[in-house]
């Protein structure tokens, strides 16, 4: 038997897009085709282990239907794909499908619903109007269950050629549709080599309890828990979207990550990760949140039961540093590490901003400033750059910059971080945290070492440029060389203005 590839599958999902291309938008077919792909996978899996029991138990399908209602999901007969799919040329297919999803969440309620009792499906509805007129609909909806029951679909584990794959596809699907959504990409996927590069930053240790307050479709906490390098972490994650929330939750069960913990709410208004009436506390918290949000919950933050705004309350109208703050104050005391993507504004910016600042830096806890290229992001073409804080750090007070504005591999739509310019960043961070960079310019315009006094010296202006200097000094221009260029150009002139007359004349003009 021939196993299934990442590149198959990854080739087929994408196929089954074509269903919905061009008349509807991905930032709304993501969510159908996502979910179509996790109700497969559990189909499949369901399928397999099935084919176990009954070969164990020699074809008893009583004694295998028992063993199966203690495996991973439950699969209820009319929420199997093959029972959709039989049923593809129905009237009410959409219908169908809604029903499959809901009796799914209620035979798997511990792990489909929310601590607050929604459910993972509740805000898609494959009988929406805006899959179309109900014949288009039902068209688009028979189509995707003719492109998922393809043989290159085939999601049995025994299948296929490596334990990830399904997570692999699910994480390629949102990566694409995060490169045509748009401006909404960026509410649900951070670019995947942003997503690397912080996770090697915050690079955990085993047994740590690692965080993502913004966790968008999760991609980016699975690549912090990935560098831990062992099974030993725990996962924990917070999204205020519900459809995002969703995509998260399913995100980390194909990836096998079935004990994580995915809330669904506003992080600064409603933090869910507690322990009893306190903030859960976590050994590295990463994220990209929101660049500078809009009515982020200022009013409220003065009486913030979780004391987390002590350093100051941002402005209602940029909520950075309400992320930052929050970060910081989840992390473990003496050990704690975070590492988060910031617009530079952030670096910068005065009033209230500025303060909280200062007193960050006073504490001895920012490790290091990233400036990133710009248009890495979905949904913006600003640089962005990435702050880390270390509540771990010993006596130096120093803070390493790095420039990297200028490292990147240049695309039509986006600029990609390629590998080497990865570990240029990680290499001079590392050497920084061994102590092997001196005070003073590290590389020349690309790193520097700046002392708590200097920076002091500077108001607190983390601005990247004020430490490291990009100046390229233009050349000299050798005055002489350009004369005799222009002597030259002259006598050409001359010449063609000759030839020109010559044939003016011959033409009667």
């Amino acid at each position: 038997m021939n196993k299934i590839s990442q590149k198959d599958i990854n080739n087929a999902v994408w196929k089954a897009c074509d269903t919905f291309r061009g008349s509807i938008d991905p930032s709304v077919y993501k969510d159908y085709v996502l979910t179509m792909l996790f109700i497969k996978y559990l189909s499949d899996v369901h399928d397999d282990k099935l084919a176990t029991y009954l070969k164990k138990y020699e074809g008893d399908k009583e004694r295998a239907k028992r063993a199966m209602q203690h495996e991973r999901f439950v699969v209820p007969d009319h929420s199997h794909f093959m029972f959709l799919f039989d049923n593809r040329n129905e009237d009410n297919i959409g219908e169908l499908i809604n029903i499959a999803l809901t009796d799914l969440e209620e035979a798997n309620r511990e792990k489909l619903y929310s601590e607050d009792g929604a459910g993972i499906f509740q805000n898609i509805d494959f009988n929406n109007s805006k899959l179309g007129e109900p014949k288009d609909k039902n068209v688009r909806l028979k189509n995707l269950l003719l492109d998922f029951n393809s043989d290159t679909l085939d999601l049995r584990p025994s299948h296929m050629d490596g334990n990830d794959i399904i997570g692999g596809a699910y994480e390629y699907l949102i990566a694409n549709f995060a490169s045509d959504a748009g401006k909404k990409a960026g509410e649900f996927f951070t670019p995947s080599e942003v997503s690397t590069l912080l996770a090697k930053l915050t690079k955990s240790a085993p047994g740590s309890r690692i965080c993502d307050p913004t966790c968008g479709s999760g991609s980016l906490l699975i690549k912090a828990g990935n560098q831990v390098g062992t099974p030993n972490f725990s996962l924990y994650g917070q999204e205020a979207n519900g459809s995002t929330w969703a995509l998260a939750v399913m995100n980390m069960f194909l990836h096998g990550f079935d004990n994580s913990t995915i809330r669904w709410g506003d992080t600064i208004r409603n933090p869910k990760l507690k322990e009893g009436d306190a903030l859960m506390k976590f050994d590295t918290v990463v994220a990209n949140p929101p660049f500078s949000l809009d009515k982020w919950g200022a009013e409220e933050s003065a009486e913030d039961p979780y004391n987390r705004f002590w350093r100051g309350i941002p402005p209602k109208s940029k909520g950075d540093w309400a992320f930052i703050s929050h970060m910081i104050e989840t992390t473990y005391e003496g050990k704690g590490k975070v590492g988060v993507v910031v617009p530079h504004g952030v670096l910068f910016r005065g009033a209230s901003e500025g303060k909280i600042r200062k007193k960050t830096i006073e504490e001895n806890i920012l490790e290091a400033v990233i400036g990133l290229p710009a248009n890495l992001f979905f949904g913006t073409g600003i640089p962005a750059a990435i702050l880390i804080f270390n509540k771990g750090k010993e006596n130096n007070t120093d803070v390493l910059f790095i420039d990297a504005s200028q490292h990147f591999e240049s695309a039509k739509n986006q600029n990609k971080l390629r590998g080497a310019d990865i570990d240029k960043i990680i290499a001079t961070y590392q050497d920084f945290n061994k102590g092997n960079l001196p005070q003073g310019v590290a590389e020349e315009k690309y790193s520097y070492v700046a002392s708590f006094d200097e920076i002091a010296e500077n108001e607190f202006n983390l601005n990247i440029p004020r430490y490291v200097d990009t100046f390229e000094e233009e050349a000299e221009v050798d005055i002489a060389a350009v004369q005799v260029e222009i002597d030259k150009l002259e006598v050409e002139l001359k010449t063609v203005q000759t030839e020109m007359d010559t044939y003016l004349k011959e033409l009667g003009a």
